[in-house]
């Protein structure tokens, strides 16, 4: 991409980020495949990847409908499937776009999801990302039955051993570990297989993983964040982090709060969009109404405040994205700041030009 391009995504919640989303959807197209089908999510996969789009996310939780809350509403969209087995199943479907699922951190096990990120992205060939998130809800934790929901400091404590112990674990196969010599009958190096021994507060993992170093040797981390404990947290374990502008104003508030946290990671605005004219529902993230041009207008201007690009949620999927794909995406490209095509082969990493994941067992030359 050109030096003055924005990196642009997508985030997938359920038929679309509205809590009517739902009804408008099965309104206008009453067949409607299910959230929990295979076909609704390809569908969807495929129209991102039309527009050329960086990445697209898939958010989960551990409550059946989006929010905290753990009284059920019988007015609004119930029940998900796993983000992580979502995006394994539209990776082999698609060809370049980037995969982030998000993997809750909270009453789960970094072994898990290590192996299960590295999954990804050997089906996806180097497109796999991940977002880490926490669960402070007392329901929740009571659905595992293990221990309350940590509080305050430490769910953010615990997400960055987690988050580190899965990065080692990564880490914890050489790239050529895996020789498979049929002359001598070795299939693996034993040597370039390493033990992590992370001992922390929250963990202690000897290792190594069970899957061999991920093609990125390090997939793309991103971290959702809407203050500076979190800011921290994404510093200090994350590539991207989404952020929540709702003005100029707070776009420099936050870009701020993020260079005081070390400025590490990339700053990836999220925007919830929504064509119809329908803009009266809550949000963390600004909820824009209005047409293409003045959407593309936006985000130019916070472009050139330093964000380094956007993830927009469509308010209603099937009527939304479109939009942004045949819409917003050509705005963008006549205006010089988004690719016309994507590049064979290229990773995630790379496509945020983030550097090469260098092994820290082969660096050092442990064992």
């Amino acid at each position: 991409m050109a030096q003055n391009s924005l990196h642009l995504g997508v985030a997938f919640d359920g038929y679309g980020w509205h809590p009517q989303a739902w009804r408008r959807t099965l309104a206008a197209e009453p067949g409607a495949a299910p959230v929990t089908s295979g076909r609704y999510w390809a569908r969807l996969a495929a129209t991102a990847e039309r527009g050329l789009l960086d990445f697209l996310t898939v958010d989960d939780s551990f409550s059946a409908q989006s929010g905290r809350r753990e009284e059920i509403d019988p007015r609004r969209l119930a029940g998900r499937a796993d983000a992580v087995l979502v995006a394994a199943r539209i990776a082999p479907l698609t060809h370049h776009i980037g995969l982030i699922p998000v993997a809750t951190v909270t009453h789960t096990e970094p072994f898990h999801v290590s192996k299960a990120i590295a999954t990804l992205d050997f089906v996806s060939h180097g497109r796999a990302g991940w977002q880490p998130r926490v669960s402070p809800a007392a329901h929740e934790a009571a659905s595992f039955g293990r221990r309350s929901a940590p509080e305050g400091g430490e769910l953010f404590g615990e997400a960055g051993d987690f988050v580190e112990v899965v990065r080692r674990l990564w880490d914890s196969w050489e790239d050529d570990a895996v020789i498979r010599d049929v002359a001598t009958g070795r299939y693996v190096d034993r040597d370039k297989l390493h033990y992590i021994d992370f001992t922390g507060s929250h963990f202690s993992v000897k290792g190594p993983s069970i899957t061999p170093r991920p093609p990125q040797g390090q997939p793309v981390i991103a971290a959702l964040a809407h203050g500076q404990p979190v800011y921290e947290f994404a510093d200090a374990a994350a590539d991207l982090v989404f952020v929540t502008p709702s003005d100029e104003a707070s776009v420099r508030e936050i870009l701020g709060q993020v260079d005081a946290a070390g400025g590490h990671p990339k700053a990836i605005a999220d925007v919830v969009v929504s064509f119809s004219g329908d803009s009266e529902f809550r949000s963390d993230a600004l909820v824009f109404e209005g047409s293409a041009t003045q959407l593309v207008d936006l985000l130019l201007g916070w472009h050139d405040l330093g964000l380094a690009g956007f993830r927009l949620r469509p308010a209603v999927n099937s009527g939304d994205l479109p939009v942004i794909v045949d819409e917003v995406v050509p705005l963008l490209q006549r205006a010089g700041r988004f690719r016309t095509g994507y590049r064979d082969g290229e990773t995630l990493r790379e496509r945020f030009g983030l550097p090469a994941a260098v092994n820290r067992y082969a660096k050092a030359g442990l064992s």
